[in-house]
């Protein structure tokens, strides 16, 4: 499986739909093609997306082609990653290194109670 596969690309129309009325906490990765931070994140993204994959849905939208969208969440600057749960946005990286961008979802996952990858292995009582 490509790992393009577990990203889901959305725009100013289908937002509400695939990210506010998502039952699973969804990562949105605000990015432009022109941007090389956006550029470097990207890989390490796709790859984080099959490690969380039933716990957290990843998803990217451009910020060149949808301006309704990022204008709303208030992204300023980007790589933006902004965290979706219950339709509302908890928490947010901006311009994570992409090195340490698992520990930034764990952290932002731990504050909405989400349980840590780096925790599967535990029973769960």
């Amino acid at each position: 499986m490509d790992g393009n596969d577990t990203v889901l690309t959305v725009t100013d129309q289908d937002f509400a739909e695939q990210v506010l009325q998502a039952s699973l906490p969804v990562i949105v990765d605000f990015t432009a093609s022109w941007c090389p931070p956006c550029r470097a994140l990207a890989p390490v993204f796709e790859k984080l997306s099959q490690t969380y994959a039933g716990k957290l849905r990843f998803a990217r939208m451009d910020t060149d082609e949808n301006l309704q969208t990022p204008a709303q969440v208030g992204v300023q600057g980007m790589p933006t990653l902004v965290l979706f749960a219950n339709g509302q946005p908890v928490g947010r990286l901006v311009g994570p290194p992409p090195a340490r961008l698992q520990l930034g979802i764990d952290r932002l996952l731990a504050q909405i109670g989400v349980a840590l990858v780096s925790n599967e292995a535990r029973p769960h009582t």
